[in-house]
């Protein structure tokens, strides 16, 4: 027969179910923290109400036994209690008041409020839980998170201590004893004053077999907000810097900046620092990313020619709260050795820093300022550019080389800004623009890849001065029948100063001056028609604008080695024709460039949507013009009184799978050139695959050479735990493949591999001088761990 504990005092049951409670959560927490990568605290559900409240207490068992003479309370045979949203349970729990012990025998359980639990074979524990003992204990922790140890002891209430302890996060039943992958350490140790973690003998195992080994080591308690301590390692191989290892270390500063020091000890070649400099203000932040080396070039086989010297990069940023509408902020990205970031595996480079964002193998540094409200807004920027592309071969010497970066220009400063008023004008909205720019070069660009000018080889630069002021107006009005109408008006004037021009242009220095203006309205009608499980909208749209005549300013700044001319133009010789733009009014986004003239542009919408997921939607377009253009780009298709047709289609058949197409038809050129642009795709994923293919071609790219290329990617699962993976590149114009990357994938519910084998063709320093591209083979090896996260094994 079961009894209440009537005769149990409440010091002794507080103490009784508190105690075994505070010493497992404090053993359980020890070690899983150890293990597990920091990450953000959840918090934990609600308990369920028992009618306890957070002072009763419930304790239950076969047997309750006060002995006065031992001076001990016993609850013995399926002993439960429950106190504070815990539920513990054993086979025996003794209270000894003279010595003031707790102990628990026999299956112990303890079930937290958040369904995780501990489990041990026998529990002491001094009253004030400043010292206890565990043996036989594990525990399962949320993430599906697995402890076990020999024994479990808490010597004060800041050290605590596993030993023979094991953590895993897989599965572990009966049928699979084997967890994928487990740490086990002969100690583990908990520091609470110091916020440390400490190992001794640690080893990381995969499917039972040992996969590291490391003596000792130690890193931040994850309880702390933040202290010193070692991170994840990082480990990989290339051909040439061979095997890397490299340890990050994060030192703490102070509360509001930290480092983190990595260096990478490399077998091929000497070892490399990085250093990633972290600081909080009150107004904002700032960020810095540096590495350095000494080391002589090295070709991809890891070579080592030539003199050494010091060789670094930084990548930094910043940014800053003046008040409620100022901000400020920069960024700082520079390297020695242009192949620095190749040579020595340097990721997550070409990233947006600041206000601007620079080009793919560019570095950008940037110093602004900016000013927004509701109405308006003004930034004020300088900026300089380093070049990290490899250009074509020089036909004089037909080496390879890079980019001179001081054919770039230096812009600052650059000023722009917009407002628009808060009520209507003329039942329309408002915009006002204005920016201006100054522009110096130290070199010509007209002596580089790929003019090769050597008449200007050397030479300074043109450097210019640009001031724009502009006013935008349009209006929307619909009509009964659907019919939709926005009239526009567009007004524009620029003032440019060139200088350092050429002798081919006759004066050093031109100033100009231009009015620019546009007129028109827009069009669209659309129709709906429903369908079955579905809708299709056919949209018919029209512009007709009529303004000055397209300009460039008229003033020769170079020549290529051919010697064709060119005219000034900064800002938009990138310059394309698609659909983003076909019903814009002037298509340049830039403003050296305007599109001007009389033109109808026509285009028709088709869009087809069903419930399930599939539709699609075709748009086709063309602009026609009152005369030819001579003015606006070759390449773009729009010189001619009827341009380029302009195609874009995106189809999703099933579920899951989507293609799209976007081309520009000239129908009047060559069979070989009717197709000015072609690029078309396939996305797709389902249960059993996933990936991706594109193809692009353009007869000429920006620099006037053909462009085609290949890429796809994918992932095919095998079987519901191993996948193949495949990515390809090819320049179809030299016919040749960029990249081939095999790999297959293991993944299951706590680990994932990724072996894979690369090739790719990367420039290098050659010995005998200039850059050969020549093709680099690698295996890489990635291990993501859960709870662990990403262990970095990459390239």
């Amino acid at each position: 027969m079961k009894e209440l504990a009537q005769e149990a005092t409440a010091r002794g049951r507080g103490v009784l179910l508190g105690g075994v409670a505070g010493l497992v959560l404090a053993a359980s927490t020890a070690h899983a923290q150890t293990v597990a990568a920091p990450a953000p605290a959840a918090a934990n559900p609600p308990a369920a109400d028992d009618g306890l409240g957070t002072e009763g207490y419930y304790l239950e068992a076969d047997l309750l036994i006060r002995d006065d003479k031992a001076k001990t309370i016993t609850a013995r045979g399926n002993v439960e209690a429950r106190y504070q949203g815990r539920v513990l349970r054993a086979e025996e729990v003794v209270y000894d008041t003279t010595n003031e012990v707790i102990k628990a025998h026999g299956k112990v359980q303890l079930i937290n409020a958040d369904g995780t639990a501990q489990f041990a074979d026998e529990l002491t524990l001094d009253q004030d839980l400043n010292a206890g003992f565990a043996r036989g204990f594990s525990a399962r922790l949320g993430k599906n998170m697995k402890i076990a140890s020999a024994t479990a002891v808490r010597r004060t209430k800041t050290v605590q201590e596993l030993n023979k302890a094991i953590y895993t996060p897989c599965e572990v039943c009966a049928q699979k004893p084997t967890p994928t992958w487990s740490v086990s350490a002969d100690k583990i140790v908990q520091d609470k004053s110091k916020q440390m973690i400490y190992y001794r003998n640690a080893v990381i195992h995969l499917w039972g077999a040992p996969l590291m080994y490391m003596p000792v080591f130690w890193h931040p308690d994850p309880t702390a907000k933040r202290s010193s301590g070692f991170l994840t390692p990082k480990l990989g191989a290339s051909r040439r810097r061979g095997v890397s290892y490299q340890q990050p270390y994060l030192y703490v500063i102070s509360p509001s900046q930290d480092v983190v020091i990595s260096p990478q000890i490399n077998s091929s070649v000497n070892p490399f620092l990085n250093l990633d400099w972290r600081k909080r203000f009150y107004s904002g932040y700032a960020e810095a990313r540096v590495g350095y080396t000494y080391e002589k070039d090295i070709d991809r086989t890891g070579q080592r020619f030539g003199e050494a010297t010091s060789r670094s990069y930084i990548l930094a940023k910043g940014a800053f709260d003046i008040d409620e509408h100022w901000k400020w902020g920069f960024n700082a990205e520079r390297a020695s050795d242009k192949l620095i970031f190749d040579n020595y595996g340097i990721n997550d480079v070409y990233q947006q820093r600041g206000l601007f964002t620079s080009d793919d193998r560019r570095l950008l540094s940037q110093l602004y300022t900016t000013r927004q409200d509701q109405r308006s807004y003004l930034s004020i920027a300088a900026m300089s550019v380093q070049g990290l592309r490899v250009v074509a071969s020089d036909p004089v010497t037909g080496l390879s080389t890079f980019e001179n970066s001081d054919v770039f220009p230096m812009i600052g400063p650059l000023v722009e800004g917009r407002w628009e008023p808060e009520s209507g004008v003329l039942g329309g909205r408002l915009r006002v623009r204005g920016t201006g720019v100054i522009l110096t070069r130290s070199e010509s660009e007209f002596g580089e890849a790929p003019y090769f000018n050597t008449a200007l080889k050397g030479q300074d630069g043109v450097d210019s001065q640009r001031v724009n002021l502009s006013a935008d107006w349009r209006a929307s009005v619909t009509l009964g029948n659907g019919l939709r109408m926005q009239p526009f008006a567009q007004a524009r004037s620029d003032a440019y100063k060139i200088s350092n021009l050429p002798a081919i242009s006759g004066d050093n220095s031109v100033s100009y001056s231009r009015g620019l203006g546009v007129a028109g309205v827009d069009f669209s009608w659309p129709f709906f028609k429903p369908l079955k499980g579905g809708s299709i909208v056919l949209e018919p749209m029209a512009q007709l604008a009529a303004g000055s005549d397209s300009s460039r300013v008229p003033v020769v700044v170079g020549s290529n080695y051919l010697g064709q001319t060119f005219l000034y133009n900064e800002d938009s010789s990138a310059f394309e024709f698609d659909e983003t733009n076909l019903f814009r009014a002037n298509k340049s986004t830039g403003f050296d460039l305007y599109e001007g003239g009389e033109r109808l542009n026509v285009g028709g919408r088709a869009t087809v949507n069903y419930a399930n997921g599939r539709g699609g939607s075709l748009l086709i377009g063309r602009s026609f013009r009152t005369k030819d253009d001579p003015l606006l780009p070759l390449r773009s298709g729009l010189q001619n009184k009827a341009s380029d047709w302009i195609v874009a289609a995106q189809v999703t058949p099933i579920p899951g799978v989507s293609l799209f197409s976007r081309a520009r038809y000239a129908p009047g050129e060559t069979q070989d050139n009717k197709w000015r642009h072609l690029e078309a795709g396939v996305d797709a994923a389902t249960k059993r695959a996933n990936g991706s293919i594109r193809y692009v071609r353009d007869n000429q790219d920006v620099n006037g050479l053909p462009l085609e290329t290949f890429e796809a990617r994918g992932q095919l699962n095998l079987t519901p735990r191993w996948a193949f993976t495949a990515y390809g590149q090819r320049d179809m114009v030299a016919d040749v493949w960029r990249r081939r990357d095999l790999g297959v994938a293991y993944t299951d519910d706590c680990i994932r591999i990724d072996v894979i084998y690369q090739h790719e063709d990367r420039y290098s320093q050659a010995v005998s001088g200039g850059l050969k591209l020549q093709a680099d083979e690698s295996i890489v090896l990635r291990l993501t761990l859960a709870t662990l996260g990403d262990t970095g094994y990459r390239q």
